[in-house]
């Protein structure tokens, strides 16, 4: 017997739960039917690819090696099956986007809204998530693209450059240091209190090293993983943050405050998986981010700004 690509489905689906059980309510199937099947390719293959002598089901070492090669075969058949569907003249097709969470603030809605216009067959989905998260999600080909910083990347992660961001203090109108003008020292803030995101987030880990490497050690009031809480919080409080300038000019209630020295800037890439299929909806897409064409807040005020693209 060759073994059936709903095997590979069923074994995958039993090593992820580590139980029969839950992945037969999974895979929608009656759980003497799932473990019948799973016997039926571990008989065809010669060899035991479970271990049910513990508490949990676990793959045996012949089990890890074959499911590597499982997942490899589904996600190629997966990519496969949308280059059948790839209408070349973007008349329909799907894109898969993520962007790590400033960006939600002034950048993908815009490139979104232009790549729409361009081409309203599409069905775009757009997902948020921490950098991590993305590089993790373009490895497992459950998305095509991911807006992020440069830096180091997982093994088979691709990187184009964007343009380069730039970060600084940012006030609501009940803070001291609204309508301030004059640079603000980097000691001033252990004075202040901060709303920042959350740990998990490539933002975070930037400010945290500023003020690490400068000696400061403000008081951190507020934490949250969402950027428009952030905002939020500081309109309507006497919190500051640190966020890209670019988003300020979105928020006319928001006021950016220049910091001395000022935050280091961070490169913008586009990310892909290096070796996976790439439609023609992540073609056009990648090339209308590169091309910084993607509206006002992703464009701007020219090349090297905050939101301006430079190559």
């Amino acid at each position: 017997m060759q073994p059936e690509l709903r095997h590979l489905r069923y074994l995958l689906a039993v090593a992820e739960h580590a139980n029969f059980t839950r992945a037969a309510e999974e895979l929608r199937i009656a759980q003497p039917t799932l473990s019948q099947q799973v016997k039926q390719l571990e008989k065809a293959l010669g060899v035991p690819l479970l271990d049910r002598t513990g508490r949990t089901v676990r793959l045996t070492d012949a089990g890890e090696a074959y499911a590597e090669y499982a997942r490899r075969a589904l996600r190629d058949l997966a990519a496969g099956e949308r280059a059948v569907l790839d209408v070349h003249d973007l008349s329909r097709g799907r894109l898969r986007l993520a962007a790590t969470p400033t960006f939600t603030a002034y950048l993908t809605g815009p490139l979104v809204a232009a790549f729409h216009s361009r081409h309203p067959g599409i069905d775009v989905e757009v997902r948020e998530l921490t950098q991590d998260r993305v590089e993790t999600e373009l490895l497992a080909d459950r998305l095509d693209l991911g807006i992020a910083f440069e830096g180091g990347h997982l093994p088979g992660v691709e990187a184009t450059g964007l343009f380069t961001e730039t970060l600084g203090l940012v006030v609501g109108p009940g803070h001291p240091f609204a309508g301030r003008t004059e640079p603000v020292p980097a000691a001033e803030l252990n004075r202040h209190h901060l709303a920042l995101l959350g740990g998990d987030f490539a933002t975070r880990r930037h400010i945290d090293a500023y003020v690490s490497e400068h000696g400061v050690r403000p008081r951190i009031a507020v934490e949250t993983n969402a950027v428009g809480a952030l905002i939020e919080i500081v309109r309507r409080t006497s919190l500051a943050t640190v966020l890209p300038d670019a988003v300020t000019r979105d928020h006319p209630h928001l006021t950016p405050v220049p910091l001395s020295p000022a935050l280091p800037p961070r490169g913008v890439t586009l990310l892909r998986r290096a070796a996976g299929y790439r439609s023609a909806a992540a073609r056009a897409f990648a090339a209308l981010a590169v091309s910084g064409e993607g509206g006002e807040g992703a464009g701007g005020e020219g090349a090297g700004s905050a939101g301006g693209y430079s190559k």
